[in-house]
């Protein structure tokens, strides 16, 4: 029979939309096939025997990276962890806050030139972080935080503890990732430890859920019910359960590589490397500022001191270039750092950002040739558009490029008639301090004295660590770091609070360094309780805190504008007992004994070097950081 021709295109319309059907029921069976893990289940194998579990991932990638230490504030969610860490040899260091978990853990990467390490628990315990992690983030320092996180198959279902924290963290963080089955904690660590040291340094953000970290027959007790159920629904779910419970250990145990990946550092163009020696050999009055990202890996801090020697160009030194050319150099330049950049015919900034340190760039005269390096564009060209032009903007690696400067520059000289002139300045603003330590005070303590003396008493083997407002102000006029890489302050940020965790991280990583602590009596707020951990883990450290009863550098604007001390007066209080009764040692420098102030940093000092954390309560009068100045 034949079939009449209008039905033709109907029946190979229908065949079409059959096969187009079934090619779509396929496809969505493979993709579900796919997404509950099935393929890779059939290629990898799930040890349901083990008793293995992801925190010895973690800890196995942290040792092939060289970690040595790990900070923390202990929780449910993230004991596997630490537990395998200690395992392994890495010391695990437990604090009083989280904060303080994540400053050492900075300390830790700005002085050893690797990837500092901190882990907490879930919710609360990873919100107390953001402080530090906003703080690591604007001085480029490479952190990695390790957060705990309710199981994969409870999040968004109101489990405990439970926020979304990659949101948290994405904004503050060069990478987040959170991790979803055992097999993939490996490469997902090692991609982040890559990108925290990578271009711009910055901390970076893995969520460890809880099922992840703890083996499988633990995880199995907590998510596949013990009796089968009954019903179809019920049998659905199980099988779902079990498929899931699969799919998150299958290969977990597999070999995998677990050391550094390749670090991408970004370096000057030698093109720009050639104009800026051509800038730089032309100029008469040559100025250097450099920051703290010349202090970054891969150069190391004696490479760099040799080079900037060799130049012998007068500098300006900043965070963590403070101390790059050791005490009393001649071509560090201390004081009058703005005069100084207005009479300068050319200057280098060194990682150095046109922010408020620099008046975002009104300080520079209008015919001054500026060259910028810095490995962060955005931050290089900051209020470029408004206050200052570069002449040679590089983005690059501040450290290499100097080098490579210094290197092209050989046998060039300049007119030492420029950096006497700003030494001159130097001496008479030294001057005036000296005039200021003279000055009678009223009430307590003469700070500029005690500071003064605190400068005579630093050892060569010391790291200053510095946290408050005042009294660190001064300090930073009168006090030198005795070496690159000694000093530490939290940066751009101006964050109070960073002072135990800093000391924490600087005393573990130079055991043979005396690390002592400057605080303004607000700031040491903060710091008081880890005097705990310092005391339970046997770390010596000494705090100085210059005590003027106030949060005086707040008061001495809001009283002459607003005509209210609200909220500005604190107590003389008795930090060195309150630290005596955490176990530390505790000493009192008073108008009492101020003949005996030198013995007294001298007793701290051995009281240290015998084992002992040391709280020096320093009761003194009020100082305008700016200029010295005493309030009587």
């Amino acid at each position: 029979m034949e079939i009449p021709e209008a039905a033709a295109p109907v029946g190979s319309f229908f065949l079409f939309f059959l096969l187009l059907a079934c090619g779509t029921l396929v496809a969505a069976l493979l993709g579900a096939a796919h997404r509950l893990g099935l393929f890779y289940q059939l290629l990898h194998k799930v040890d349901k025997a083990s008793v293995r579990h992801g925190g010895e991932n973690v800890a196995a990638v942290l040792r092939a990276h060289g970690v040595r230490f790990i900070f923390t504030l202990v929780g449910g969610h993230i004991s596997s962890l630490l537990v395998a860490c200690e395992k392994l040899g890495i010391r695990v260091v437990d604090t009083r806050h989280e904060v303080t978990a994540v400053f050492a853990a900075d300390a830790t990467a700005r002085l050893s030139g690797t990837v500092g390490v901190a882990a907490v628990t879930a919710g609360p315990g990873l919100t107390n972080t953001v402080t530090a992690v906003k703080n690591a983030q604007m001085a480029h320092s490479p952190v990695l935080l390790l957060g705990g996180a309710t199981s994969t198959l409870l999040q968004n279902r109101g489990a405990l503890q439970a926020v979304d924290q990659l949101s948290l963290f994405r904004p503050l963080c060069k990478f987040c990732a959170s991790v979803r089955r055992v097999r993939d904690i490996v490469p997902t660590l090692r991609a982040a430890m890559a990108a925290a040291q990578s271009g711009t340094p910055g901390p970076v953000f893995v969520e460890l859920p809880i099922d992840v970290l703890y083996p499988y027959f633990m995880v199995q007790k907590e998510m596949v019910p013990a009796k089968p159920p009954k019903g179809l629904v019920g049998r659905a779910v199980s099988w779902y359960l079990e498929n899931y419970l699969a799919n998150l250990f299958a290969g977990a145990w597999e070999p995998q590589p677990e050391g550094p990946l390749p670090l991408d550092i970004p370096q000057a163009a030698p093109q720009q490397v050639q104009r800026c020696m051509e800038i730089l050999s032309r100029a008469k009055r040559p100025l250097m500022v450099l920051g703290s990202q010349a202090l970054l890996t891969p150069t190391p801090a004696d490479k760099l001191q040799a080079a900037v020697e060799t130049l012998g160009v007068p500098c300006f030194l900043g965070g963590m270039a403070r101390g790059l050319l050791g005490r009393n150099h001649p071509l560090h330049i201390r004081q009058n750092r703005s005069a100084a950049l207005k009479k300068a015919d050319v200057i280098v900034l060194a990682g150095t950002v046109c922010d408020f340190r620099l008046s975002y760039g009104r300080v520079f005269s209008r015919s001054s040739k500026i060259i910028i390096v810095n490995r962060n564009r955005e931050e290089m060209l900051l209020n470029s558009d408004i206050f200052w032009k570069p002449q040679e903007a590089v983005q690059g690696d501040v450290g290499s490029f100097v080098l490579k400067l210094v290197e092209g520059l050989q046998g060039q000289t300049w007119a030492p008639d420029w950096v006497e002139e700003l030494r001159e300045a130097d001496r008479q603003k030294e001057q005036t301090f000296r005039e200021k330590a003279a000055v009678p005070v009223a009430q307590h303590l003469n700070p500029v004295r005690v500071l003064q003396l605190v400068e005579e008493t630093l050892p060569d083997n010391s790291i200053l660590v510095v946290d408050g407002g005042d009294f660190v102000g001064t300090a930073a006029h009168l006090v030198q770091p005795r070496g690159p890489l000694c000093w530490l302050d939290p940066g751009a940020f101006g964050t109070l609070g960073v002072g135990a965790g800093f000391a924490l991280g600087a005393k573990l990583c130079r055991p043979d360094a005396e690390v002592w602590c400057l605080f303004g009596d607000g700031a040491f707020g903060y710091s008081l309780i880890e005097f705990d951990t310092f005391v339970r883990h046997k770390i010596p450290v000494m705090a100085l805190v210059g005590n003027d009863a106030g949060w005086t550098q707040i008061s001495r604007e809001q009283v002459p504008c607003l005509g209210s001390n609200v909220a500005c007066g604190l107590a003389y209080t008795d930090y060195h007992k309150a630290a005596m009764g955490l176990g530390a040692r505790g000493l009192l420098l008073s108008r009492e004994n101020e003949d005996q102030l030198v013995e007294v940093l001298h007793n701290a000092q051995q009281q240290c070097r015998d084992g002992h954390p040391v709280v020096v309560n320093i009761l003194i009068g009020r100082t305008d950081f700016r200029d010295g100045s005493i309030a009587v």
